[in-house]
């Protein structure tokens, strides 16, 4: 049902997703949907009820961000809503959409989708034709009325991003502070101990700032972005196209997926003293995040959710002990290829910026794919968008087949987990 702005429909169903898609292209702005979960009041009750590519799921489980997915010419950014789920205070879920690196004038097909999550039918549609210097757009909204929930096309635009549009709805944005003052301090002014209860925490500011590599812009110094120290989270996470019948084409049916795909998160990695190795769930080979090699697999996932997915772990605080790191996937079983499956690599420093990325459409039978090939270049530690599909040789493994292509030169033995 396409919808004009301002008109509302209700909304039959439970559980739904929320997708923002437009067209990509030379010179067209990346875009990132968010949601904001608002009270009463019209403002959120809180930081985290912002749901967002740096926060990807509320604490209620009741709204999740699921990430992009490019299809041809088309990206769509995903929002499942579980409208079941939400908390009695909760009266509406603003959908909103910001441009990284330009304005909405610049992204052509702008639109949002609500589908029922169930059978994936169309519930509502409103297509967005009138932006111009926007870099934010609240497209729709989600309110209960009368103990029901609607769906309202809005199409509100906004040209201060989206840490104006977060801070108009009562998000504390993470600025950057002013330098502290030149002036001399007073003099202290003596005083009688006083017993006090202990201070409260300051609560933190949601961080909006992130990192998208792209072809165009392949690589990122972790150091400028201020992970610097602390940990790093490699966190993959993927959704898969069911095996169709319809598939027409040879190679599209010699890359059909199943439904119980398994992938495998790993990491090559090689230390500044010639130790090399691979953490890897195969062969239990989960590493260590406090002894060599510093890099940990968190545990062995078959969803691809985004709030789970694959995670490895690094250790920034022992960064001067890398010297190269290679994040790479594999098929471990449940497709032949790649083909059909649309993943994304978030690396997300514990005090710096999130680095994300996309993973092309594989036209390969690949069962390997490069993700990130991080090295220390003068004790700065660069991250590299890889995103190589390779093809296996007849008998020989993906370990083996990345080992090859990226000149690792370990020495390889079968595993099982």
């Amino acid at each position: 049902m396409t919808m004009l702005k301002g008109a509302n429909v209700p909304v039959p169903a439970d559980s739904v997703r929320v997708e923002v898609g437009w067209r990509t292209g030379p010179g067209v702005p990346d875009v990132d949907a968010s949601a904001l979960l608002l009270a009463s009041s019209g403002r959120v009750r809180s930081d985290g009820d912002l749901v967002f590519y740096n926060q990807a799921r509320h604490a209620s489980g009741a709204v999740r961000h699921e990430g992009k997915r490019p299809a041809g010419g088309a990206v769509t950014d995903t929002l499942a809503v579980d409208l079941a789920r939400l908390e009695p205070a909760v009266e509406k879920v603003v959908v909103a959409a910001s441009a990284d690196g330009g304005d909405f004038g610049r992204v052509p097909g702008l639109c949002i989708r609500v589908l029922d999550a169930g059978s994936g039918a169309e519930l509502a549609r409103f297509d967005s034709r009138d932006a111009t210097v926007e870099t934010a757009f609240v497209l729709g909204e989600l309110y209960r009325r009368q103990g029901a929930w609607k769906f309202r096309a809005v199409g509100q635009g906004y040209d201060s991003g989206l840490a104006g549009l977060a801070t108009d709805f009562g998000i504390t944005v993470d600025e950057p502070q002013a330098p502290p003052s030149r002036s001399a301090p007073a003099a202290p002014v003596p005083a009688a101990p006083v017993a006090a209860a202990p201070p409260r925490p300051a609560p933190q500011p949601v961080r909006l700032s992130k990192v998208t590599l792209t072809k165009e812009a392949p690589t990122v110094s972790l150091a400028k972005q201020g992970g610097t120290s602390g940990t790093m989270r490699v966190n993959l996470n993927w959704q898969t196209r069911k095996q169709s019948r319809g598939w027409g084409s040879k190679l599209g049916r010699a890359m059909a997926m199943h439904a119980d795909l398994d992938l495998d998160l790993c990491a090559l990695y090689e230390l500044t003293d010639g130790s090399k190795g691979v953490v890897q769930a195969l062969g239990n080979a989960f590493g260590a995040l406090h002894r060599p090699p510093y890099i940990h697999l968190d545990g062995d996932d078959r969803t691809g959710a985004v709030e789970t997915g694959e995670n490895l772990t690094v250790n920034l605080d022992h960064k001067e002990r890398f010297r190269r790191v290679l994040i790479f996937v594999t098929i471990y079983e449940g497709a032949r290829s790649f083909a059909g499956l649309h993943a994304t690599v978030t690396l997300t420093p514990q005090h710096g910026a999130p680095v994300d990325f996309s993973l092309d459409e594989c036209t390969l039978p690949s069962t390997v794919c490069g993700l990130a090939l991080i090295t220390n270049q003068g004790g700065d530690l660069v991250v590299q968008r890889e995103s190589r599909f390779l093809v296996p040789e007849r008998g020989v493994s993906p370990q083996r087949t990345v080992d090859q292509a990226y000149g690792w030169g370990m020495q390889w033995t079968p595993g099982r987990k």
